[in-house]
């Protein structure tokens, strides 16, 4: 795809998780704003087995490639870039101070990013919120004046949508909902705690629990949802504790967020009513005095979080000009 003469801009984006990174480039113009504006897509293991090192170093040679893809393609540099990563983060300073699953600590990220791509402006932002942002604006959230966005991946994150915005926090770790201890004494979690939310209900972790079960070393989240349909009774027991911590965990979210709906997106949520069903079942049997929400999945799939990178990069251009 090529720009158009009314579409002179276009920014990188870079979603990090767990397991890949998703890239894309990103048109500028005012016929993206509605929908996704992708002009070029591509994908890359994270090598989180190489370490904190191989993975920052993956993320710039990705981008540097995306760059340079780029201005071949369209004759034009990219205008700037936004990256979506897992953990918390200083925004002020564009660190990545802490991930859990990829092992990383005080990484100047943002900084890399802007010396690697040539000086232009890199917004930086948390995985989930940055998801959260796409599905409020263009997703399942859109018109929604509250909404709780809850990722079910190779972790177990959440982000709070008010009016259009997403709430980072004092400290830029809202949302950690996945480090909320569920199952006092429960398995080890990455973070140093036990019993926390992620290692009971991730797709990573529901994969692992069914792996266990079925004597299948290679099994998915996926595998164990399909054989819940098929009615294996292993498979039912496995999710049904999975559905039980996802519910215990929503309905703390619920007591103190009070949303109006519930997103669910990532890995876990792709499995539909066989994950929906039993879970709303499961927080309404919960649920005490706590208003409940609407339970619905993301509308955007996996590219939700490389769409929101997407709009932090235009939101950093739009205040540039803004403010000029």
């Amino acid at each position: 795809m090529s720009l158009s003469p009314g579409e002179p801009q276009y920014v990188i984006a870079l979603d990090v998780g767990g397991t890949r990174i998703k890239a894309a480039l990103i048109g500028t113009g005012a016929g993206t704003g509605t929908g996704t504006g992708m002009l070029y897509e591509t994908r890359r293991a994270t090598d989180r087995e190489g370490g904190p090192d191989a993975v920052v170093d993956g993320i710039l040679d990705l981008a540097a490639e995306l760059r340079a893809y780029g201005t071949r393609q369209f004759g034009a540099e990219p205008a700037a870039a936004g990256v979506a990563v897992p953990g918390i983060l200083d925004a002020s300073t564009g660190t990545a101070v802490y991930a859990a699953n990829l092992g990383w600590r005080d990484v100047p990220l943002r900084a890399l990013l802007t010396r690697r791509l040539g000086g232009i402006p890199v917004a930086l932002g948390h995985d989930v919120r940055t998801g959260g942002l796409a599905e409020g604006r263009i997703g399942a959230g859109k018109g929604v004046d509250r909404f709780f966005f809850m990722a079910l991946g190779t972790g177990i994150a959440g982000a709070l949508g008010l009016e259009g915005r997403l709430e980072p926090g004092a400290h830029g770790s809202a949302g950690e909902i996945g480090h909320v201890v569920v199952r006092p004494g429960g398995p080890e979690c990455g973070c140093g705690q036990r019993g926390c939310l992620e290692v009971l209900a991730s797709a990573a972790a529901v994969g692992r629990a069914w792996a266990a079960a079925s004597g299948d070393p290679s099994a998915t989240a996926a595998d164990a949802a399909g054989a819940v349909e098929s009615g294996d009774e292993r498979a039912v027991a496995v999710w049904r504790d999975a559905v039980d911590a996802l519910a215990a965990g929503l309905v703390t979210a619920l007591t103190l967020l009070d949303p109006r709906t519930v997103i669910l997106g990532g890995g876990l949520a792709e499995a539909g009513d066989v994950l929906f069903t039993p879970l709303r079942d499961a927080v309404r049997a919960r649920a005490t005095f706590q208003h409940l929400p609407t339970i619905v999945p993301a509308a955007l799939g996996d590219a939700a979080g490389c769409l929101g990178a997407g709009l932090l990069a235009r939101d950093l251009l739009s205040a540039e000009v803004s403010s000029r």
